[in-house]
């Protein structure tokens, strides 16, 4: 992401939870309980926002897990803090194209109605690569079907105007030079999901 994102999102974060209160979370749920994450995984929350996936993380990485909430924007986390506490969340600032996290540590890197908005997607999904543990998986995750989602960016303008989801066979050749297998996109008309494995 740029500086003029994180200002964005900065000035978004104190009305954020009103703006996504008809988001339907139990949605969340039943996604990201069909992929039988184990307990006491290391779970990478990238654009964790306001902390919207972190209750849900808990639950299902349990006690002996961890949670890195990672956000560019400064406010968004002090927002998730607030509301999830420090329990088996650490709280980081930065932008995923260019991460702190050593190589092979995390289990799982979530990018929850975030992917959009970073600028260089190929850097992005090969960092991700690199921080992941052998098998490890990256999953992104959108409430709306592709379409949907980038007509809505595109009708607020601005900032995230041209901010958009690339279509399948571009999200397979980024995933694919990164270096994951096992490439599998769902794209429905409630959701988008993409779930990709790094390599052994």
């Amino acid at each position: 992401m740029s500086e003029t994102h994180r200002t964005y999102f900065n000035e978004k974060a104190p009305a954020w939870d009103q703006m996504m209160a008809h988001k339907p979370h139990e949605k969340l749920k039943e996604i990201f309980g069909a992929l039988e994450f184990e307990a006491g995984s290391t779970v990478l929350d990238v654009g964790t926002g306001t902390g919207v996936m972190l209750p849900l993380l808990k639950d299902i990485v349990g006690p002996s897990g961890k949670i890195i909430a990672f956000d560019l924007a400064e406010e968004m986390l002090s927002m998730a803090k607030m509301k999830n506490g420090e329990e088996n969340i650490e709280y980081i600032q930065g932008d995923i194209a260019a991460s702190p996290f050593e190589d092979n540590t995390i289990d799982a890197v979530i990018c929850n109605s975030c992917f959009p908005h970073f600028l260089d997607k190929q850097a992005s999904v090969t960092e991700m690569a690199r921080i992941l543990k052998p098998n490890g998986r990256a999953i992104i995750c959108h409430l709306s079907s592709r379409e949907e989602l980038n007509a809505m960016h595109q009708s607020l303008g601005g900032v995230v105007g041209n901010d958009l989801l690339p279509d399948k066979n571009e999200m397979m050749l980024i995933f694919n030079q990164a270096g994951f297998n096992d490439i599998r996109i769902e794209d429905l008309a409630d959701r988008y999901v993409l779930t990709a494995t790094s390599i052994p």
